[in-house]
């Protein structure tokens, strides 16, 4: 009984050390001016991956080096980043522009996978992506909802959690979204830092959001 008793503190006393710290994460904001910032954007192929650029292409240099993930399976998205920040560094030649880092991590949900079979890839996902956020200690991670994007933000929450680096998640929801969120969206919403709609009728309906008028 004894024992029993020992080990419900022991877990009490953790329980409470883990919301504590995850309050903490969410609630500090490091707003020490910097010359550069360390970007993580995860980018899912099709459509995402050309708003996230668009959405890049209107970031100053002092956004570097930048990190990019992408799913494993992911044809086209490499191609991309890789003809953007070209385009961008021939524009300005004498910036930052050319650090910048392709990452791959498997993709948490193929279109049309079970949910019980998307939760063990997602866990997967998650299991590779702690390490590469460990690795790369970004100052901010941006995404626009696709699925790689959820096990990347957890990863980045961990960080915080532990104590290694707090680390500002900004999800921008994508435009095709008017009434309703993306799957990922509904999952970050709470845990980003910062949730930003491009429609004013899911400000509406999520009043945690930023409406910012349409960014992409």
């Amino acid at each position: 009984m004894v024992c029993v008793l020992i080990l419900a503190a022991v877990a009490a006393a953790v329980a409470v050390v883990l919301v504590l710290r995850l309050w903490i994460v969410f609630r500090s904001h490091d707003v020490t001016p910097r010359e550069s910032l360390s970007l993580l954007v995860v980018a899912g192929s099709g459509g995402h991956t050309t708003e996230i650029l668009r959405l890049l292409g209107s970031l100053s240099s002092a956004y570097s080096p930048r990190h990019y993930v992408i799913a494993d399976t992911d044809k086209m998205s490499a191609n991309k980043i890789n003809s953007f920040e070209r385009n961008r560094a021939d524009r300005d030649p004498g910036t930052m522009h050319r650090e910048y880092v392709i990452h791959r991590i498997p993709r948490s949900r193929e279109v049309q996978q079970s949910w019980l079979s998307t939760v063990l890839t997602t866990l997967h996902s998650m299991w590779l992506s702690f390490p590469l956020i460990h690795q790369v200690k970004p100052d901010l991670v941006l995404c626009n909802g696709p699925g790689t994007c959820v096990p990347i933000c957890v990863s980045a929450l961990l960080l915080g959690i532990l104590g290694i680096k707090k680390v500002i998640i900004v999800y921008v929801e994508s435009i095709c979204r008017v009434e309703t969120l993306s799957l990922s969206g509904k999952i970050l919403i709470h845990l980003s830092d910062y949730f930003i709609v491009q429609w004013p009728t899911l400000k509406e309906k999520y009043p945690k959001s930023v409406y910012l008028g349409r960014i992409v």
